[in-house]
């Protein structure tokens, strides 16, 4: 595994850990390497330090001062901030029901089940015919709080 820095065409750096440098190299080709913060595609690698592990005498020596860190439970932009806001609200005013997202949704739309708002996960061939059927349903622009790390 390799770590890069890395930054895109909007200047947002981000860290990203890879199986290799060929690896890297695929997703890139691919397109499949993105901002997170902007969702641009054109990423570069950044200028980076190898992690090198300090001698013992290095260890042993006292910092002169503490690392600062960035809170990274705080929103890092606008979006961020939005994207949040919005999973409050879908999360207060509807009801998860994981997994069985699709069964439920048809059976709601059946008249099976009381009509409510709801939202969990479907698998994309899942979410692909519950769109072909007509039924009113929307990806999410989140993932559920369990795959969340």
């Amino acid at each position: 595994m390799i770590r890069y820095s890395l930054r895109c065409a909007g200047d947002h750096g981000f860290e990203s850990w890879f199986k290799g440098a060929d690896a890297f190299s695929a997703l890139q080709a691919a397109g499949q390497v993105v901002c997170p913060v902007c969702g641009s595609a054109d990423v570069r690698k950044d200028l980076m330090a190898p992690a090198v592990r300090p001698a013992r005498k290095a260890a042993a020596a006292p910092q002169s001062a503490p690392e600062t860190r960035p809170d990274l439970s705080a929103p890092a932009s606008e979006l961020e901030a939005q994207i949040a806001a919005l999973r409050r609200q879908i999360e207060e005013n509807s009801e998860y029901v994981g997994m069985n997202f699709a069964a439920e949704a048809r059976a709601m739309h059946a008249g099976e089940a009381p009509g409510r708002a709801i939202h969990g996960e479907a698998r994309p061939d899942e979410a692909r015919a519950l769109i072909e059927e007509g039924l009113p349903v929307a990806p999410l622009p989140f993932l559920p709080a369990r795959k969340v790390n």
